[in-house]
């Protein structure tokens, strides 16, 4: 760290300190600060809850449903300091993060496929969360879910979420006054704060308000990488007895000046990393991102056994940015060719959903879920290609990078100053499930069905004229079991469907079918498993399968060929994960899965049985924290591993294994009555330098690791 950030932060927490020591003597009671010490110890713990949103099933615990869902709370997004959604699913061993498509774009990685940042749910809608970066501070939980989920959320619009979800919670006001205050710092010379406060009012707390906001400004531990996030959100509630209504509204604005660009591989080696904190990236790259968005929500009891709810949100985002592109081309000199593209970019997005459920009988229930969901996306876009005269691009270099000028333009396409519709997306469903259950609920069988209408047109980016229109429709199904044998032991089984947008034959002469439009492509998912909850510990395990069917064409003699879904992928792994409190004060995040991803039909045997693109052989995790007895300090800790990836799908590439380290603490202490929490960490305390990930669904492209960063923060609660 250099010495003026470390002055910087001394400072700051020397700010925080001196008026908790200086208010501690003049609190009345003397075990008045112990109380407050160990209440806001325990309401600072970093909790996984085995619970969450699943859609058409309504919010459930994850003992009684046949999926893997789990859900991170409030208060580690707070003790963490992350600064993207990414780096709160650090904290989950399934998950691994990239970027999507070379810009300030986070794309995830669950069971071996991808999850797009525009594929995230909000409140349980698709299309209305932030899309390429979320920034972690309006949430009160991050969800997520391992597996298809095409009938439970219907399908994602962007084409992912094939092996698995997420979904972000908004904060809410609770049934205890909050007003808090926060300061941080992470290097090496990135400030803000943030406030948060929530209180209701009238009868019996019948109305709640909660508003939260965040600003933080400057660089960030990679060399010329800035970051400014300003966020606020705002959410109003009322309930009586029988009626519920919710309004959630949130604005986001992101900057990103100098990021890091992933690393197109061009050769037949893989180049050496780069030092940890290096920055192969041109002065002139950026990523401005602005949205708006709400969501809607009224609930209706009918009786004791029966709720109507209406769901609807909205979104309207901004974006433009010059992206930069790195194509390594002499592994050994670190020698590569660069580019830039300058897009700009909106979208409107509308998503709404209804529905009914209803539980009858008491020897055998019988809870039933009927209801529909839509979507509609319009995307505005323009690009334009600066690589100069013949598509050359410039020389540039990943060890020693020099600055350059922008290159000219060599391709335009749409209106750069005011985007023209590029796609419209609409998506409408209706579902229907049943689940049963015997034995006093301790079986529980659930049924169920969604009919899904994909439409898609498509516009020309010279004239803005229509050039396509795609409209299919399927039905995903779903079957799930759930056993209980004792109290705390919960086992499963599913059978369950992802959906996407079925691809187009290839315009070609030889092609019997060309220009065909495909049904949607279905994924489909056996997943067996159990859940096992002991004292505080609560622990899953489960085995899972996923075929992805692929597009290609086959001789069908006379020199002639057909396109359809001939190939596949197969995805098959393990999953174990652990969470919660092992002894008093001792709390454990962590779990690893295994995932085996293999072509197992190719055109014409060619890779057959290679290992797909980016999905790591294994991914570990283990994260610790330790209340010190007596002492209001609490320790931190976590390992992340990664194994081997694929570069290519040749599999002559492949980038190793790494593990990271972090560690970290925070300390509680009394002011004039009000808690403070001083927090601080490291992430990659060894500054290991490491290819992280080779996902990447367009070109053999590498994203580098993040080098060592320090993270501070001060918190009081008034």
């Amino acid at each position: 760290m250099k010495r003026p950030m470390m002055k910087r932060l001394t400072l700051l927490a020397a700010t925080a300190l001196v008026p908790c020591v200086a208010a501690t003597p003049a609190l009345a009671a003397e075990d008045a600060p112990d109380q407050i010490v160990v209440t806001a110890q325990a309401l600072n713990a970093t909790r996984v809850m085995g619970e969450g949103d699943l859609g058409a099933l309504g919010r459930k615990k994850a003992e009684d449903v046949p999926f893997t869902v789990r859900s991170y709370n409030e208060a580690l997004i707070l003790n963490q300091q992350p600064q993207t959604l990414g780096q709160v699913l650090e904290n989950d061993p399934t998950v691994r993060t990239s970027y999507g498509f070379g810009n300030a774009a986070e794309q995830f990685v669950i069971r071996g496929f991808a999850l797009y940042g525009d594929d995230v749910g909000l409140n349980g809608l698709y299309g209305i969360a932030p899309r390429q970066l979320v920034a972690p501070e309006l949430f009160q939980s991050v969800q997520v879910l391992n597996g298809a989920s095409a009938f439970l959320n219907g399908a994602a619009p962007g084409g992912s979420s094939l092996g698995g979800s997420v979904n972000l919670q908004l904060k809410r006001a609770g049934a205890d006054p909050l007003s808090r205050v926060t300061v941080g710092y992470t290097s090496d010379a990135n400030f803000g704060g943030s406030f948060d406060v929530s209180r209701r009012f009238g009868e019996d707390g019948a109305f709640g308000v909660r508003v939260n906001a965040a600003f933080r400004t400057g660089d960030v531990a990679i060399g010329g990488e800035f970051r400014r996030t300003t966020v606020i959100g705002g959410a109003f509630d009322w309930r009586d007895d029988n009626t519920r209504l919710f309004l959630d509204l949130g604005y986001q604005k992101v900057e990103v000046d100098g990021l890091r660009p992933k690393v197109t591989i061009g050769t037949a080696t893989i180049p050496k990393v780069p030092r940890a904190d290096a920055n192969y990236a041109q002065d002139w790259t950026y990523t401005d991102l602005r949205d708006v968005f709400g969501v809607l929500r009224f609930e209706q009891d009918l009786g004791e056994h029966a709720m109507l709810y209406v769901t609807g949100g909205a979104r309207d985002g901004s974006e433009q940015g010059i992206y930069g592109g790195v194509t390594v081309l002499d592994a050994g000199t670190g020698a590569a060719n660069g580019n830039g593209l300058y897009v700009p970019r909106t979208d409107n997005n509308e998503a709404l959903e209804a529905g009914l459920r209803v539980k009858l009988g008491s020897a055998v229930t019988q809870e039933i879920s009927i209801g529909g969901s839509a979507v509609w996306q319009v995307n505005r876009n323009a690009y334009d290609f600066r690589y100069g005269p013949g598509f050359a691009g410039f020389a540039t270099n990943i060890y020693d990078t020099p600055q350059v000028a922008l290159p000219a333009s060599a391709l335009v396409g749409g209106n750069l100053d005011d985007p023209f519709p590029i796609s419209r997306t609409r998506l409408l469903s209706t579902f229907v499930s049943d689940t049963v259950g015997l034995l006093g609920d301790r079986v529980l069988l659930t049924g169920g069905v969604r009919l899904q209408d994909i439409e898609v047109k498509s516009y020309s980016y010279g004239d803005g004229s229509l050039t396509g229109t795609y409209r299919k429709a399927a039905i995903t199904p779903v079957v799930g079991l759930v056993v209980k044998p004792t109290e705390g032991l919960s086992l499963f089984a599913n059978r369950i469907e992802a959906l996407q947008q079925g691809p187009t034959a290839p315009i070609d002469p030889s092609v019997v079918n060309a220009g065909e439009v495909l049904e949607p492509v279905k994924s489909t998912q056996y997943e067996v498993g159990g859940k096992l909850r002991v004292g505080g510990i609560e622990a899953g395990l489960s085995l899972f399968r996923i075929d992805l069917p692929v597009g290609y064409s086959v001789d069908i003699g006379g020199g002639l060929k057909r396109f359809g879904l001939n190939g596949l992928q197969r995805n098959e792994g393990i999953e174990f994960t652990v969470n919660g409190e092992v002894a008093k004060g001792l709390r454990l995040i962590g779990g690893a899965s295994v995932v085996d991803a293999k072509l197992r039909r190719t055109s014409g045997g060619i890779n057959q049985g290679n290992r797909a693109v980016g999905v790591p052989d294994w991914t570990g995790n283990a994260g610790v924290e330790w209340d010190v007895p007596a002492t209001g300090l609490t320790l931190t800790g976590r390992v992340v591993h990664t194994g081997k990836q694929a570069v290519n799908v040749a599999n002559t590439l492949e980038i190793p294994a790494w593990t990271r380290f972090d560690l970290g603490a925070r300390y509680v202490l009394v002011a004039a009555d009000k808690p403070v929490t001083l927090r601080f960490g490291v992430d990659n305390v060894a500054n290991k330098r490491f290819w992280a990930s080779a996902f990447d669904v367009f070109s053999a492209a590498l994203l580098q690791g993040q080098p060592r960063t320090f993270r501070a923060s001060a918190s009081i609660d008034f």
